[in-house]
């Protein structure tokens, strides 16, 4: 069983149950992780980015700036032309890059489940402390 943890930090926690699965590179899991989001105005409080699998944290990035969707190019994942079009004004993505050593130990492979809706939460974003 995962040990629950405390977050501290300003996080935007991303689950991403329908794209993640254990062979993922880096690359794949970063591109299923930045993007492509609706997300509000408090995504630009957010200072990490957590991708997260079944409550589980899997990779945590630092959050450097936010982009409407699309701005960057996606090279393992395929996007769906009616977000690239479409909806893009409506969405984001992050850029950033995996985050410094000791945030990363202090949160991967831990259990994000308490800050989780626990019921119908369909909407893959929880914001925490921001």
């Amino acid at each position: 069983m995962n040990q629950s943890t405390v977050i501290n930090e300003k996080v935007i926690l991303i689950r991403i149950n329908k794209l993640y699965h254990e062979s993922m590179t880096q690359e794949e899991l970063h591109e299923a992780t930045r993007g492509i989001w609706k997300v509000g105005s408090r995504r630009n409080n957010v200072d990490y980015a957590f991708a997260v699998f079944k409550a589980i944290v899997k990779e945590v990035y630092k959050v450097h700036n936010w982009l409407p969707a699309c701005t960057l190019e996606y090279k393992t994942r395929k996007v769906v032309k009616a977000i690239q079009n479409v909806n893009k004004i409506y969405r984001w993505e992050f850029e950033g890059e995996i985050a410094e050593s000791n945030i990363r130990k202090k949160y991967i492979g831990k259990s994000v489940k308490n800050y989780l809706p626990s019921f119908g939460g369909a909407n893959p974003i929880t914001y925490v402390n921001c």
